[in-house]
């Protein structure tokens, strides 16, 4: 039986020979281990693989149940190739020490050192604290990681320990703080850098959890998932940030079966999506508000299911690469696919398709108009899109029509969607 790639430490100092990188995860499952978040998981261990070791800083899981540590670590034993050292975030409560052991720890590598510190209750456990200063006074230790999930107090974020908590650390640390390299924290959904007393402080939670909005400077829509890279190189310790690729994780891809099953359950999944909906509205016109309010609830369950059979399929290119190639695919739609159909149906007596198609057909107009225009992604500024729900067609402006313009729908029913 191979040997667990997730370490239960049980040595408050552990020396890894032949170690002279470490690849950081942070934040993976604090919002859910929902299968996106697994796949961005996924694909940042297979690029801490690699580094010669990994270290997730805190917030594996949502909340510390057994059932949710036995998930997040069936995952990790099966993608990562390295070993997998774990520090405790403020989610990781309950069951954590019957996994990964000692709160507080050293991991000795080659020509540097990692101290793990627990300060998940925005505190430093004293024990973590004495750890510290026993390996920082030793003379073969010259270049050290401070680790811990909370960050100090920095420019960016308010999220953080307290300054009187902040001088319990600096007290230990003062004597010997040439060699403290790097503060290293995680609990921030994005990244910074900042420099805390001269030192480096690197804050990193885009390791699964969604990205969010740090700062004026620094949102969400700048930050990608990522992990970032700790290297002795030329007798130094450097560090780097890696975005992961947006083609991250892509077993299930390259399964055949897999693959082509998972697209089957994608079309199933919006097949029941697309009834329970057409139930729903069938129920409202009756009057029987509870049913459809049933229904619409089912309809959303089963589009999230689809969503998450197709997020492991998904393979997106760049941001403004994946908007053009939406509008490729509407281009196609309207200029060719939906009149060639549209004919086809009115030359086989099918009005009914003949008349969708050409109602679509309209309305992709629309979509490839408007995607153009969001191109330009900063000057944007379209702030109200209505969309007809008996044939989908898509209306924007200071004024919408009192009927749409395809299916003579009356603009009570339109959908708005404002920002």
């Amino acid at each position: 039986m191979s040997e667990n790639k997730i370490k239960k430490v049980t040595s408050p100092m552990i020396h890894l020979s032949g170690v002279s990188s470490v690849g950081v995860i942070g934040d993976p499952g604090c919002e859910g281990l929902g299968t996106y978040n697994m796949k961005v998981f996924a694909g940042a261990l297979e690029e801490t693989a690699k580094d010669d070791i990994t270290l997730i800083v805190g917030d594996l899981v949502p909340t510390g149940t057994n059932s949710y540590y036995q998930s997040i670590n069936g995952i990790t034993e099966t993608v990562a190739e390295n070993d997998v050292y774990v520090l405790r975030g403020n989610h990781d409560t309950g069951a954590y020490n019957d996994y990964y052991g000692l709160h507080n720890y050293a991991l000795l590598a080659d020509g540097f050192a990692i101290v793990v510190l627990d300060n998940a209750l925005r505190e430093f456990e004293e024990e973590g604290l004495e750890l510290l200063s026993q390996l920082l006074s030793m003379e073969e230790v010259s270049r050290v990681i401070i680790a811990f999930h909370i960050p100090v107090p920095n420019h960016f974020i308010g999220n953080s320990v307290s300054e009187e908590e902040y001088h319990r650390l600096k007290a230990v640390f003062e004597p010997w703080k040439e060699k403290v390299k790097y503060l290293l924290c995680g609990h921030v959904h994005s990244r910074f850098i900042d420099e805390v007393d001269g030192i480096p402080l690197i804050c990193s939670g885009g390791g699964g959890a969604m990205i969010e909005d740090v700062s004026a400077d620094i949102r969400a829509s700048d930050v990608n998932h990522h992990i970032i890279h700790f290297y002795l190189e030329n007798d130094k310790l450097n560090w780097r940030l890696q975005d992961l690729p947006d083609g991250c994780y892509a077993v299930e891809r390259k399964d055949g079966v897999l693959k082509e099953k998972l697209e089957e359950t994608v079309k199933a999944e919006m097949m029941a999506h697309l009834k329970y909906l057409t139930f729903a509205d069938r129920a409202r016109r009756r009057g029987f508000d509870k049913i459809a309010n049933l229904f619409e609830a089912l309809a959303e369950s089963e589009y999230h299911h689809a969503r998450n059979f197709y997020s492991v399929l998904e393979r997106p290119s760049a941001f403004l690469e994946s908007m053009n190639a939406f509008i490729q695919g509407e281009n196609f739609e309207y200029e060719q696919f939906y009149r060639i159909m549209a004919d086809y149906a009115k030359k086989n007596n099918a009005p009914l398709s003949a008349r969708a198609y050409e109602a679509a057909l309209a309305a992709e107009q629309v979509h490839a108009r408007l995607l153009a225009q969001a191109m330009d992604v900063e000057p944007f500024n379209l702030d109200k899109v209505y969309v007809c729900p008996i044939c989908g067609h898509v209306m924007y402006g200071d004024s919408v029509p009192d009927r749409c313009p395809v299916c003579g729908g009356p603009e009570r029913q339109f959908k708005e969607f404002a920002c």
